[in-house]
């Protein structure tokens, strides 16, 4: 078994060992994939869902690509991704996975906002993309070549969030490499607080992650990606009930 396969057997095998209990014979649903798609939809309505269907949803966070896999080999019922469907794919192949992208279904379930954070005492209210752009890259090193304070950027980069950081990477850096000098952090949660205690730091998130502890930076980058549900062949009764779910009812739930 490779690297990436052990990774995401162990991460949902101690994801199920620490699931709810689910009542006996109740149904569920166990959904995989990244934390932005789970954080930013499958979250917001599971309560509400179980109350209307009675159907359990066990969120079993991964990776997009450590979902995919899930997916493949049984231990997810759906997966989910704030990625293209064939960026996935490409993805996992890359890593060896063998696989039918025919077998494959994408159902479009929301979308997926990252945004920028900032100390709450920064002065910046907007950035560019090419401004964007030259912070992340490194090529913009201080606040002042942006309007800013004179202070030295600290670009702060969550090595436990590969989804987010793989389409920031394509979709605003253009495929260019992030600063050697950022600071590693580990996931969402510490990305924010990092950026919170750090006057002259700034990261990127879910905007669903943010709250009064940080400042959110307006931008015309383009950080909206859709969010996909994967499904191996046609939804099951219990599947396209949730996905009925989300495309009505649960739409009043989700983070935007």
């Amino acid at each position: 078994m490779d690297k990436l396969r052990q990774y995401s057997f162990l991460v949902a095998l101690l994801l199920f060992q620490h699931a709810p209990t689910v009542a006996a014979g109740a149904e569920e649903i166990r959904i995989g994939g990244g934390g932005a798609a789970l954080l930013a939809v499958f979250q917001p309505i599971k309560p509400h869902f179980e109350k209307a269907t009675g159907i359990i949803l066990v969120n079993l966070q991964s990776s997009p690509k450590g979902g995919l896999i899930n997916l493949i080999e049984g231990r997810v019922d759906v997966t989910a991704a704030a990625h293209s469907l064939q960026s996935l794919i490409e993805a996992v192949r890359e890593d060896g996975v063998v696989l039918d992208p025919a077998t494959l279904v994408a159902h479009e379930v929301g979308s997926n906002r990252i945004a920028l954070f900032a100390h709450p005492g920064n002065p910046i209210s907007r950035l560019s993309k090419e401004q964007v752009k030259g912070i992340f890259t490194g090529r913009i090193a201080n606040w002042k070549e942006v309007g800013g304070d004179d202070r030295d950027i600290l670009v702060v980069w969550g090595r436990g969030t590969p989804g987010q950081n793989a389409e920031f990477i394509r979709r605003v850096l253009d495929g260019e490499s992030v600063t050697p000098r950022a600071l590693e952090t580990t996931n969402y949660v510490e990305i924010r607080e990092t950026v919170a205690a750090t006057p002259e730091a700034i990261g990127i998130d879910p905007v669903s992650v943010a709250n009064a502890s940080i400042k959110v930076v307006d931008s015309d980058a383009p950080l909206t990606t859709p969010i996909i549900a994967v499904t191996v062949g046609k939804p099951s009764a219990k599947l396209r009930r949730l996905l009925d779910y989300i495309e009505g009812e649960g739409k009043a739930y989700l983070l935007r």
